[in-house]
């Protein structure tokens, strides 16, 4: 899956919580956890400079500032016609237009920007401006960067509940159901998922689950919702990395960690959704808040 393009952010520390309180040290690993989060959501392939998002059709694809184009994307400083995408098959390139006085870099011939057949996957600047090609089943697109994109600079941090250890839960990995996992994103697309299995933990004396997606060898991924979603959090859900299981299976589900999805900073991400599955009856009152919270 991978849509996040943040480090895994789980970060060891002792899980001791005496009488229910949390530690200094503790307190310190969630708030290096949010300074990850922050550093990412700004980089350069972060979400907050997403700036468009284009949905590519066989052949050319005109793109500029001007209304005739059919790529349109209006900025004082992007051209009336920067040039076109060329879609054949899956592979995509792109080439300036020839009104174009300066290319960045001598892009004066065709770029390829996604060809599977030569494993080429590659990004194009201009001026402030970054793009790169998206594969989203049978939809090819475009993601569209302004790396002095407002948004930046009106960014101020991700609003947290407060910290509390008693969050940070023992669990258990269990065997994946037999049918697999299934995610469905905001486009509507459902996809088969590497199904790591299942997170088991405790809470308020009751045993719930949670299924989790294996990202390669790093920790495992949860797409999860609960009872405070539209309200105090993000209205789809929120996202968590767990860490891989000991040889006995047991990890720590750390609900501090849950944090928003691409989809809460930009409309130009695509995002899945929370199968029915996991979706919590009770609220998590941890980790980070909606930016429109009440």
């Amino acid at each position: 899956m991978k849509f996040f393009l943040i480090p895994i952010l789980c970060i060891v520390v002792g899980h001791s919580n005496v009488q229910g309180q949390t530690s200094t040290a503790y307190t310190a690993s969630i708030k290096y956890f949010d300074s990850l989060r922050v550093k990412a959501l700004t980089a350069q392939n972060g979400w907050l400079n997403l700036a468009g998002l284009y949905w590519l059709k066989p052949g050319d694809n005109s793109f500029g500032s001007a209304p005739s184009n059919q790529l349109v994307f209006k900025h004082k400083n992007m051209p009336v016609v920067l040039g076109k995408f060329k879609v054949a098959g899956t592979r995509v390139s792109f080439e300036f237009d020839k009104a174009v006085t300066k290319f960045p870099n001598d892009y004066s011939e065709e770029l390829v920007l996604f060809d599977p057949t030569n494993k080429i996957d590659t990004s194009v600047h201009f001026n402030q401006f970054m793009w790169s090609v998206i594969i989203r089943e049978d939809k090819i697109g475009v993601r569209f960067r302004d790396l002095k994109n407002p948004a930046l600079a009106a960014f101020k941090g991700n609003k947290r509940f407060a910290i509390n250890q008693t969050w940070n839960l023992p669990a258990k990995l269990l065997p994946p159901n037999p049918s697999g996992l299934f995610i469905t994103n905001v486009l509507g697309q459902t996809t088969a998922e590497d199904y790591a299995g299942k997170i088991s933990f405790e809470y308020q004396g009751k045993n719930y689950v949670l299924d989790a997606i294996s990202e390669g060898p790093g920790d495992l991924f949860v797409v999860f919702g609960d009872a405070t979603n539209g309200i105090n959090t993000y209205h789809t859900g929120r996202f968590m990395y767990v860490p891989r299981p000991d040889n006995n299976g047991n990890t720590f589900i750390d609900f501090n960690k849950a944090f928003n999805p691409p989809c809460a900073y930009t409309p130009y991400a695509t995002c899945p959704i929370p199968p029915k599955q996991n979706i919590l009856p009770f609220k998590v009152t941890a980790g980070e808040l909606s930016d429109k919270h009440k």
